[in-house]
C-alpha cells in the first residue's frame, strides 16, 4: 500500500474522545485529525512523539487528516489506522504473498456468514473449497519484541472465534490472521491479563481446527506491506 502523497510528519499531542486527536504540524500549527481506532491504543500514543498521517481532499469529510503511524513507547513505529489490515493482507494474497493462504480462485470481502450475523473479513474460495479469513491489526507491545492481542476487552474478536470454529465444524477452512503493524514485532501472543475470555476463546478455537497466521509489516512515510511471518504462540 503506497502512499501518494507521502505521510505528513506530526508532533502528537494527545487523544481524546477515541476518534480524535490533535497533532502539531512542522509550521507550530496545532490541528485536530480523525484517529480511526476503536482500541485502547495503549503504548502507541506518546505525547510529544513523532506521528505521520494521511490527508483527505473528500470535501464532505470534517477532518481531512487521518493517523496512520505513531511511534511507541519504547521507540518503534506502530501502524494504528484499523482499517488498512484488510486492505494489506489483501493486497499480499493478490500479489502471492501469503503462501499459506495460496491456490485458492476467488477473494471476496466481507461477506455475511455465521449464525452470529457476522461479515468475515476474507472469503477464499475454490469449487468445492472456502477459507474464512478473519483479520485482526495488533500493535500492543509488551517486553522483548512480543506484541499482543487484544488491547482492551473485545466481544467482538470471541464472537467472531466463535464463528470461526463453527465454519471449521461445517468442514471449512478458518484462518486468524494477525497483521502485526509494528516494526519491532517478534513473536505475537494473547493478551490474558487484558481479555482472558478472548485468551481462552482462541486456545478453545486452535484446538477446533482454527489456524492462526501472523505477519508483520514494513512501516513508513511512503508505504505500508506485509513482509515476514512471525512466531505465534500463547504460551510467552
Amino acid at each position: 500500500m503506497k502512499f501518494d502523497p507521502p505521510l505528513t510528519q506530526a508532533v502528537l499531542l494527545k487523544r481524546y474522545k477515541r476518534f480524535l486527536m490533535d497533532v502539531r504540524l512542522s509550521d507550530g500549527e496545532v490541528i485536530t485529525i480523525h484517529c480511526p481506532n476503536t482500541g485502547s491504543m495503549k503504548n502507541c500514543v506518546v505525547e510529544e512523539s513523532s506521528c505521520w498521517f494521511s490527508w483527505s481532499d473528500n470535501p464532505r469529510r470534517k477532518l481531512p487528516g487521518t493517523i496512520e503511524i505513531t511511534t511507541t513507547h519504547q521507540g518503534y513505529l506502530a501502524g494504528v489506522n484499523t482499517a488498512r489490515p484488510n486492505q494489506l493482507v489483501r493486497e499480499a494474497l493478490q500479489s502471492g504473498q501469503i503462501k499459506e493462504l495460496g491456490g485458492y480462485h476467488t477473494l471476496k470481502s466481507e461477506v455475511k456468514y455465521g449464525e452470529e450475523k457476522s461479515r468475515i473479513d476474507l472469503l477464499l474460495e475454490n469449487d468445492d473449497q472456502r477459507c474464512f479469513v478473519e483479520v485482526k491489526n495488533v500493535t500492543l507491545e509488551t517486553e522483548n519484541g512480543v506484541i499482543a492481542f487484544p488491547d482492551a476487552v473485545t466481544s467482538r474478536g470471541t464472537k467472531h472465534l466463535r464463528e470461526l470454529m463453527a465454519a471449521v465444524g461445517q468442514g471449512h477452512r478458518a484462518v486468524l490472521f494477525f497483521c502485526v503493524q509494528h516494526s519491532g514485532a517478534k513473536k505475537v501472543t494473547a493478551a490474558a491479563d487484558i481479555d482472558p475470555l478472548y485468551a481462552s476463546t482462541l486456545r478453545q478455537a486452535i484446538t477446533a481446527g482454527v489456524e492462526v497466521l501472523a505477519y508483520g509489516c514494513m512501516l513508513s512515510p511512503t508505504e505500508i506491506s506485509l513482509n515476514n511471518r512471525i512466531d505465534f504462540s500463547l504460551d510467552v
